[in-house]
């Protein structure tokens, strides 16, 4: 007799598909028996996971906005979606495909078809995933830049190991780590990169005193110059887009374009006049709003031998200062105003009152300067004019230098003392381009916008990002709040849009980008903060779900440590993969590794060998910073991050905090993140909450304290909110955990890079409780 058995696969482990111990019975029964049993806990496993959606119907999809039209259409065909698909998963997979769920639907209905179908996902285990709402195609896969080179290569590496770029994504990584030189060597091939002098090897080891190793020894290029020169692969000619851009309050104006040789011709002009002012290897600041004069500026600094002191345009005069002074800037570039929101904001003045060096300005607006001068200081026009009365108007030679000459001089954000000052070599921008081109999949043809300032890591990261892989970088010179923005990234095309968190609440409360068309982004990045799952739908939905590419990394690595991927499923404020060629562990409070794919909670622990991360600060000892107290692991000193977070049973990576924002609650360790993301949705008056430990005055186990920040217009008290959060908090992350003080603010203390100062929220919370217990 011979016997059949059916076994349903379905992702969700809280499903139990099939009993195994009836199916020990049945094996001496006859098997169309075993057929129904499966085929019975199939439907048991049909209605409870589409319960949630399945009780919904034409009453409720009004309720959320539709018209009748639209709730009928929607309801017939989810009905034949849950009858088809055997889990949650694969209903929202089903969905997504179909693009029932359409931008132009009011956010209530997009939340409430996601929460009714995961609605299980809030009570799973600590470890489980979380639920999942983009799955790459095959056929998106191999088109993609990783997974044509994984088509090509992929065989010869892996044998018949090799499936496709989807199922064999984790032997690429592995590849990756494992194999750095051989990675490399290939990806160098399909980045606009090209060197004067070719690298003797890829990697060199030899010298126990370098960490991080010696990458391209040996080899001499200018980046600058290999971002503004045509190449074969990736693809990019003389008449290729390079930069597209629109001056804010001109939103019914053209976009304006400017070529691959427009912008060599800009930035060779601009690169002649720094000659004329200053010497080779000199450090230049950049104070400016991201234009497109910025960015020339910033390429002609290079491509003129000398460094970029990056400094963000949101800065104080002491900021400012602070930088020159560490860095040794020899002149500045910046403006005479920023304009922004339709309003004129002082720089130059800010600038002058932080430099006693140089400072070059450009107007905002016009050929003019609203300004007048100091007498050191010379304003764009006169700058320009030094080509013409130097000889030099006729071209320019670039200045080739070895690969670890200092391009860049970039800044920790700085909350005590001296910021870091981290120097990038030419290597750095390799490595961001080719996390780009990784991570985000940026091919030519793509218009790339992310509202950032060159102040900041992004800045010259998206720079690259476009300039290495072909891809034209979409500016908008004004305020990214409103929808004249929307507008510019509707107009112009942009099929990446990165964005930071607080930007997207923002988008979302205000309604600002409704009625606009943004379907041709095919993925939106996220980085700088943790990402709120409910701003994630919002955002994601606007390109009928689009994935949205998490990105975390630091400026000392010029690159991402986790991200996702075009060729893995993607979740909400999740990270699907470690970087390419990154390796880490997770460590206990023992500084041991957790076993490796183990589900576990603690801080990372960088492998050290990374092409462009850094190996030395201009102001503190790099080895103390970074390696000093760390654990070895097969043989290497990890290298330091400071990030706390968590693998799921899957593999996927949340971030729950930094290592200094953990707490001991009641003797269990958790994270500011963790308490964070349960509480903003605790109620919809909250806009945002913070949360904080303080020991009590009097000593004791550490006290819960959850700062808020309220939605415009809403009102509620501590005590309410201490109730809502308290129940939050221990339905969904512990029932141990105790709220013991709610305090509602106008606003959080944040870092000039917008992180929540939580050092600040917590010494606040100390010294009330001191006061209340003198009183």
């Amino acid at each position: 007799m011979q016997y059949h058995i059916f076994l349903v696969y379905c992702p969700e482990p809280r499903v139990q598909v099939v009993d195994f111990n009836l199916i020990l019975i049945l094996l001496t029964c006859h098997w169309p028996l075993l057929v129904a049993i499966a085929c019975w806990n199939l439907e048991e496993s049909r209605r409870e996971m589409g319960k949630g959606l399945r009780e919904l119907g034409v009453k409720d999809f009004l309720e959320a906005g539709l018209s009748v039209a639209e709730a009928i259409e929607f309801d017939g065909v989810l009905r034949e979606i849950v009858s088809l698909c055997v889990c949650s998963t694969d209903i929202w997979r089903q969905i997504v495909t179909r693009r029932v769920l359409k931008p132009s639907h009011p956010h209530s209905f997009h939340q409430l078809v996601y929460y009714s179908l995961y609605q299980s996902s809030s009570n799973a285990s600590h470890h489980a995933d979380p639920p999942l709402y983009w799955f790459p195609s095959l056929e998106q896969a191999r088109i993609s830049n990783l997974g044509h080179v994984m088509e090509t290569y992929g065989p010869k590496l892996f044998g018949s190991s090799y499936k496709d770029p989807i199922t064999s994504y984790p032997l690429m990584h592995k590849f990756s780590v494992d194999n750095p030189q051989e990675y490399w060597s290939i990806v160098l091939k399909e980045l606009s990169v090209s060197f004067i002098e070719a690298p003797r090897c890829i990697l060199d080891t030899s010298d126990p005193s370098k960490h991080g190793g010696a990458w391209l020894p040996g080899s001499v290029l200018n980046i600058a110059d290999c971002c503004l020169q045509p190449c074969a692969r990736p693809y990019k000619s003389d008449d290729s887009l390079a930069i597209v851009w629109r001056d804010e309050e001109c939103d019914d104006s053209m976009v304006n374009r400017m070529t691959l040789k427009q912008l060599r011709q800009q930035v060779m002009l601009v690169a002649s006049a720094i000659d004329a002012t200053f010497s080779k290897g000199d450090a230049i600041a950049i104070d400016m709003q991201m234009t497109v004069n910025a960015v020339v500026i910033y390429l002609a600094i290079v491509l003129a031998g000398c460094a970029v002191v990056s400094i963000a345009d949101s800065f104080a005069p002491k900021e400012i200062s602070s930088r020159l002074r560490v860095s040794k800037a020899k002149g500045i570039f910046t403006q005479d105003f920023i304009l922004r929101g339709g309003k004129k904001f002082h720089l130059y003045s800010r600038v002058t009152e932080a430099a006693s060096c140089k400072v070059i300005v450009v107007p905002v607006t016009g050929e003019e300067l609203g300004v007048q001068l100091r007498e050191q200081d010379m304003s764009w026009k006169a700058f320009l004019s030094t080509v013409s009365q130097n000889g030099r108007s006729g071209g320019y030679s670039p200045i080739y230098q070895s690969v670890d000459s200092v391009t860049n001089i970039l800044f920790s954000s700085g909350t005590t003392g001296d910021p870091k000052a981290i120097p990038w070599t030419q290597l750095a921008p390799i490595r961001s381009a080719a996390d780009g081109w990784a991570a985000i999949d940026i091919q030519p043809g793509d218009v790339y916008c992310w509202p950032t300032n060159l102040g900041w890591v992004i800045g010259p990261t998206v720079l690259y990002h476009c300039f290495l892989n072909g891809a034209a970088l979409a500016l908008y010179h004004g305020s990214p709040q409103g929808s004249d923005f929307g507008k510019f990234v509707q107009d112009a095309g942009v099929t990446i849009l990165g964005t930071v968190p607080s930007l997207v609440k923002a988008w979302k409360s205000t309604q600002c980008m409704e009625g606009l068309d943004w379907t041709k982004i095919k993925a939106f990045c996220s980085s700088g903060e943790t990402s709120n799952v409910d701003d994630d739908l919002w955002l994601s939905s606007k390109a009928y779900y689009s994935p949205i590419v998490e990105l975390c990394g630091g400026t000392e690595l010029a690159s991402s440590y986790i991200a996702g991927s075009p060729l893995q499923p993607q979740a909400f404020g999740a990270f699907s993969t470690a970087s390419m060629t990154t390796g880490f562990v997770i460590l206990d409070e023992n500084g041991v590794a957790y076993p490796e794919g183990v589900p576990c909670v603690g801080e990372v622990g960088l492998f050290p060998l990374s092409l462009g991360a850094s190996d030395r600060l201009l102001n503190a000892d790099h080895d103390m910073v970074y390696f000093k107290g760390m654990p070895t692991y097969k043989g290497q000193v990890l290298r330091r991050h400071g990030d706390i977070i968590k693998r799921t049973v899957g593999g996927y990576i949340i971030v729950q905090g930094r290592a200094d924002d953990t707490m001991n609650l009641g003797g269990i360790k958790t994270s500011s993140i963790e308490i964070e993301r349960v509480c903003d949705r605790a109620d919809e008056c909250i806009s945002e909450t913070a949360a904080v430990s303080v020991a009590p005055p009097s000593g004791g186990p550490e006290q819960l304290a959850i700062f808020v920040v309220l939605k415009k217009g809403y009102v509620s008290n501590a005590e309410t909110l201490k109730l809502r959060f308290s129940k939050a908090i221990q339905s969904n992350l512990n029932p141990l955990f105790k709220v013991s003080h709610v305090k509602v603010v106008g606003e959080f203390p944040r870092t000039a890079s917008n992180k929540i100062l939580r050092r600040v929220l917590r010494d606040q919370m100390k010294q009330e409780l001191s006061v209340k217990s003198r009183l």
